[in-house]
C-alpha cells in the first residue's frame, strides 16, 4: 500500500471542501473510493468525481481502468474537473 497526496482543482476542490488530502491506497480506484467515503456528507463530491480526469504522478490516466492504475509511495493524484473557457 502506498501513501501520497490527492490534489483537487476547481469544482473538485469546492466539492471536497479541501485543496488536498492524503491517500493510503494501492490503486487509483482504492484512493478514490476512500475519498468518497471520507466525504459522504458532501453529496456533490461523488458526482464531480465522475466527470473528472486524473493525473497520477504527472501522467494522464485517460481511459485506463482505475483499478489498473498503481499508485506510488509519495506520489500525487491530480483531480481535474472539466474546465470551461479558453480562446475563442
Amino acid at each position: 500500500m502506498a501513501s501520497g497526496t490527492i490534489r483537487y482543482w476547481a469544482a473538485a476542490k469546492a466539492a471536497a471542501g479541501t485543496a488536498e488530502e492524503r491517500y493510503e491506497a494501492g490503486t487509483l480506484a482504492e484512493a478514490l473510493n476512500s475519498a468518497r467515503e471520507r466525504h459522504t456528507e458532501r453529496p456533490d463530491f461523488a458526482r464531480v468525481l465522475l466527470r473528472c480526469s486524473y493525473l497520477v504522478d504527472g501522467d494522464p490516466v485517460g481511459k485506463r481502468a482505475h483499478e489498473a492504475v498503481a499508485l506510488s509511495d509519495g506520489g500525487t493524484v491530480e483531480v481535474l474537473p472539466p474546465f470551461a473557457g479558453g480562446a475563442a
